[in-house]
């Protein structure tokens, strides 16, 4: 729920504004507050666990994307990394299994795209990783129009309480506000 400075109620509601903003219904948003799952950089959640509780919510919702970190987390924030470990173990225990991977009852299988990390210097060179970003191998890339990155920011601002120095040098250089390229799991 993202208690780790005991704001926990606070960061649901700014994640709801935050939604809100990006079109995303609070009817849509769901949040885990799990005692063994708790918000810090520096635990790494139990791997089965979360992998459990995805794949339950990829198949409640009937979700057909699911877009998640890569191993880096973006940012190595670990919890980050722990939700892109779950999502891979699912994929893999799926097709060890020979399942059909998150199958959807009418329309096949999920999708999952993992975001790239990037380096520090291409993480905060804002449009220019454009350039670069085009020259390298990917699955996906999505560069955002002048309108939608106006509106990620406006999103991300409804984080007040995580609005520390860096998030707002993250606001405005942050390539993963103008472009985020992705590869399939």
């Amino acid at each position: 729920s993202g208690n780790y400075y005991n704001q926990g109620e606070i960061r649901k509601k700014e994640l709801e504004q935050s939604c809100c903003v990006l079109g995303i219904p609070a009817s849509d948003v769901t949040v885990l507050d799990h005692r063994d799952l708790p918000d810090d950089p520096a635990v790494e959640w139990d791997t089965q666990l979360l992998a459990t509780l995805v794949l339950e919510h990829i198949e409640a919702k009937n979700i057909s994307l699911v877009v998640t970190f890569d191993a880096g987390g973006v940012s190595g924030h670990a919890n980050h990394i722990s939700l892109y470990k779950a999502v891979r173990y699912n994929v893999c225990k799926l097709l060890w299994a020979g399942l059909v991977l998150l199958r959807k009852q009418s329309q096949g299988r999920c999708c999952v795209l993992v975001l790239e990390s990037v380096n520090l210097f291409r993480k905060y060179i804002s449009f220019l990783d454009v350039l670069i970003s085009c020259l390298l191998p990917r699955d996906a890339l999505f560069i955002l129009t002048e309108e939608e990155t106006e509106q990620a920011k406006r999103a991300m601002r409804c984080h007040r309480s995580q609005l520390l120095w860096f998030r707002q040098l993250y606001l405005l250089c942050s390539r993963y506000l103008v472009l985020n390229s992705l590869r399939l799991l």
